[in-house]
Formats: structure tokens, C-alpha cells, sequence
């Protein structure tokens, strides 16, 4: 008889969600998880809660109100002196939260009866997992259902060896203790953009260095150029096509490094007191899979799945940052729920045209659905309609007018397609348009639908009424 009905490897956004709905659903349930604090106790929520979502997010919201305080307050008409930034004082709030946060996770498994296994977790064959713990005991478990969740680690790059000092990973960005004079940023995606904004805001000068020579190209480019202009005024030196080959750090601890890069100029140098690498996320395969067990990766390292993240073993499922597509924490999520229920016999699926994206910058950008560029390519005929939060008395009473809302619409049915944002409040306002979508809605139901005023969200109602040349607060376009 196996030791449990399922268990999970790994305890991050999508193997915590997965091991709680699953004891929900009456199964026994053990979730392993490597991570442990400086008392050698488990810690849960993987990246997501202790290096990521949550710790960016927190130093995010903390370095904006510096920012507004710093040069916002007087439009106000609020005096407040000469601001200052204890950096020490900010990261132990960051810290807190994330304690605050993970602490709950725990006590979301008393709640559940899932049974926490400390320890770094290997399939083996016949569905048995080998679990080290941190003194290097071993324990070999069995499960009729094994969920795979062991998430992502940040991408290396041989010019740039991290050494989690001056050159640091996304994880090293969130340790620094005081505010770095020159920062040097590399890769303009979505962790690049976020952490640089964190800097920036409380003082130091960016410099962001993107090896390709589109800016978000996975973004809608009307919104990623917006973006583009709106970030660079904010302070971040943006630098497409800008290869970096090297660096070196300078003698003497703490000293900073020389970055070389390449752009269509040429070879160039830049020197800085701390370097950020966030060139993207690898899943964290290695280790985890036993030579025999049975499992199959594709050529990146991620493990190959099917709809349901069923892998090539029969009762093994794979979910979150180690299988196809985006790496989010609530694409994840939703995949370990949709796992768990269908174990429990249930019939559950994911539909993963509606996952929406976000960037954390202020203001944020969000999206759901496809882009007009994608639309384009793929030969589809749609509508647009656009308005801008400059329009919007509920932004402009809080100074916070800049971006738009875009909604894309076939031009034959009006189904929505796609939404983009960027906007105060854009993960929000963004998030009512993916329910929307997710029952076939029409621009026309959304301009139909009563929004309240004064509200953000009239420039989701104003768009959709745009859509079909009906917005009420601007002139409405011409359609061709």
C-alpha cells in the first residue's frame, strides 16, 4: 500500500495549491519541500513568496510611495520636508511579509491534514520518491499519484558569473542594503524592468542593457511603446540591440564591475557599482528526475506534458514553471487545481488562452488574450478601441493619468480578443476583461454593462464602447 494517495515535490504557488486542493478532495496528501530558514525548518511558497512575486512587490509598493513622496506630494498640495530611505528598514519590512506569508502556508497545511516532508525530492521509478533532508538522511516514499512542482531558477549567462555580491541574480536584488549609485541592469523583460524601477525610484541611475532591438516584443506594441517612453522618463536608460560580452570586477571588494557590450555602434564599456543578471528563468529539472523513472524532458529541460500535465509515466503530472508555457505563478496554480481534481476523478480542465500577464512597473501593464500584431499574423480581421486614463477623472483626481486601455474585437462576431493595459491599477482592471472573456463576451456587452463613476474602471467600459465606434468621453475613430 503506497504512503499516500499524492504526493507533491515541491511547495511553490503551484505545488502548495495542488497538495491543499487535493486534501480538499478527501486524498492523502504529503508535499516535500527543500527550502528551510535559518532554523532549519520548512519554508513553503518555492520562488514566488520568499525570492520573487512577493519580496519585488513589496520593495515595488515601498520604492513607489518614496517616489510619490519625493516629487508627487506637492500637486497634492502636501509639504513634507526633505525624504529620506532607510534601505535596512525597508528590506526587513520585505522580510516580514514574506515571513508573514509563508508562515501561512504552513498553517494552510495543519488546516488541510497535508503533511509537509522537509527535504529535496527525486522520482524514482514505480512511482517512489527519494527525499534528502538537509543533514543528507534519506526517506524513500510512494504515492499512486505523484505531482512534480519544483518551479524555476534564474538563467546564468557566461559573461557575467554571479558572485551574489556585485553581480547578482534577481535574488541578490532584493538583499541590496543601501542604494547602489549606478546600477547596471541586464535583460528589459518583465523581472529587468521591475527591480530596475525599484532602484531607480529611490535613486540610483539605471541602465538597462536588451540584446534584441525590440522592447517588450511580446507585448502589444502600442502599449510596449508607451511603456517605453513612459519608463525612460521615469528615469531607466533603456538600451536596445546592447549584447553585453563581458565584465570584470574591479580590485577590492564591493568595488564595482566593467560591463562590455556590443550594439550597432560597436564595442562600448559601462561601469557600475552593482550589476543585475534577469535574462529569464530555466526549470529547475536537474536532480529531480531518477535516470530510470521514466519521465521525459524535451531539449530546454522542461517536462513534457500533455492538456491535463499528465506526463509519460500514468500517474505522474508535471505543473508551474517546468512545463510548457508561461511562467507564472497562477498559470500554475490553476494547473496543480486542475491536477488535483482530475486525481479526485473529476473532469477539470485550463484554458490557457486566458492566462493573463502583468508587469509590476508603475505604471503596471497588463494582458490577456492576443495582441494586434498576433491578429494580424494570423489573418484575423478585428476591431480596436482605445481610451486613455488621461480622459479618466477618477486618475486625474489621483495624478496617476498615464497608459490607456485597449480592447481588440472580431469584426465579424465582436467577441473580445484581447485586452491590454497600461494604467494605474492595470493587473485589476485587466482581470475583469479575462472573466468577461472566458464567457465569449462581446465588446458590445461590456459598453452595455453599468461601470461605476467616478472609477478606473470607466476606460475598460469607454474601450469596449470604442470598440464599435460608441465611446462617450472621447472622439470616437472612423472605422475603415
Amino acid at each position: 500500500m503506497a504512503d499516500y494517495d499524492v504526493l507533491v515535490i515541491g511547495a511553490g504557488p503551484a505545488g502548495y495549491v495542488a497538495a491543499i486542493r487535493a486534501a480538499q478532495l478527501g486524498l492523502k496528501t504529503g508535499c516535500v519541500e527543500k527550502w528551510i530558514d535559518d532554523e532549519q525548518k520548512p519554508v513553503y511558497g518555492g520562488t514566488c513568496l520568499n525570492v520573487g512575486c512577493i519580496p519585488s512587490k513589496a520593495l515595488l509598493d515601498s520604492s513607489q510611495k518614496y517616489a510619490e513622496a519625493s516629487r508627487d506630494f506637492d500637486t497634492h498640495g502636501i509639504s513634507v520636508g526633505k525624504v529620506g530611505i532607510d534601505v535596512p528598514a525597508m528590506i526587513a519590512r520585505k522580510e516580514k511579509v514574506v515571513k508573514q506569508l509563508t508562515g501561512g502556508i504552513a498553517g494552510l497545511f495543519r488546516a488541510n491534514k497535508v503533511t509537509g516532508i522537509s527535504g529535496a525530492g527525486k522520482l524514482l521509478k514505480d512511482k517512489q520518491v527519494e527525499v534528502t533532508d538537509h543533514t543528507g538522511k534519506t526517506q524513500t516514499l510512494s504515492a499512486d499519484n505523484i505531482i512534480l512542482a519544483a518551479g524555476s531558477v534564474p538563467i546564468e549567462i557566461p559573461p557575467t558569473p554571479i558572485d551574489q555580491d556585485v553581480i547578482v541574480d534577481s535574488t541578490g536584488a532584493l538583499e541590496f542594503q543601501e542604494v547602489p549609485g549606478r546600477l547596471g541592469v541586464i535583460g528589459a523583460g518583465v523581472i529587468g524592468l521591475e527591480l530596475g524601477s525599484v532602484w531607480a525610484r529611490l535613486g540610483a541611475e539605471v541602465i538597462v542593457l536588451e540584446a534584441v532591438d525590440a522592447f517588450l516584443p511580446m507585448v502589444d506594441q502600442q502599449i510596449a511603446k508607451e511603456a517605453h517612453k513612459i519608463l525612460s522618463k521615469q528615469g531607466l536608460d533603456i538600451r536596445l540591440g546592447a549584447k553585453v560580452t563581458g565584465s570584470t570586477l574591479k580590485k577590492g571588494k564591493g568595488n564595482g564591475v566593467t560591463v562590455t557590450y556590443e550594439d550597432k555602434d560597436g564595442e562600448k564599456k559601462e561601469d557600475f557599482d552593482k550589476l543585475i543578471v534577469c535574462v529569464g528563468r530555466r526549470p529547475f529539472t536537474e536532480s529531480l528526475l531518477a535516470d530510470d523513472c521514466g519521465v521525459e524532458k524535451d531539449e530546454r529541460g522542461y517536462i513534457e506534458v500533455n492538456d491535463d500535465c499528465a506526463t509519460s509515466v500514468p500517474g505522474v503530472y508535471a505543473v508551474g514553471d517546468i512545463v510548457r508555457g508561461p511562467m507564472l505563478a497562477h498559470k500554475g496554480s490553476e494547473e496543480g487545481v486542475m491536477v488535483a481534481e482530475n486525481i479526485a476523478g473529476h473532469k477539470a480542465s485550463m484554458n490557457y488562452d486566458l492566462v493573463p500577464s502583468v508587469i509590476y512597473t508603475h505604471p503596471e501593464i497588463a494582458a490577456v488574450g492576443k495582441t494586434e500584431e498576433q491578429l494580424k499574423e494570423e489573418g484575423v480581421e478585428y476591431n480596436v478601441g482605445a481610451f486613455p486614463f488621461a480622459a479618466s477623472g477618477r486618475a486625474l483626481a489621483a495624478n496617476d493619468s498615464e497608459g490607456l486601455v485597449k480592447i481588440l474585437a472580431d469584426k465579424a462576431t465582436d467577441r473580445v480578443l484581447g485586452c491590454h493595459i497600461i494604467g494605474p491599477s492595470a493587473a485589476d482592471l485587466a482581470q475583469t476583461v479575462v472573466v468577461a472573456m472566458e464567457f465569449s463576451t462581446s465588446a458590445e456587452d461590456i459598453g452595455l454593462s453599468v461601470f461605476s463613476h467616478p472609477a478606473l474602471c470607466e476606460a475598460v467600459h469607454e474601450a469596449a464602447l470604442a470598440v464599435n465606434g460608441r465611446a462617450i468621453h472621447i472622439a470616437n475613430r472612423k472605422k475603415k
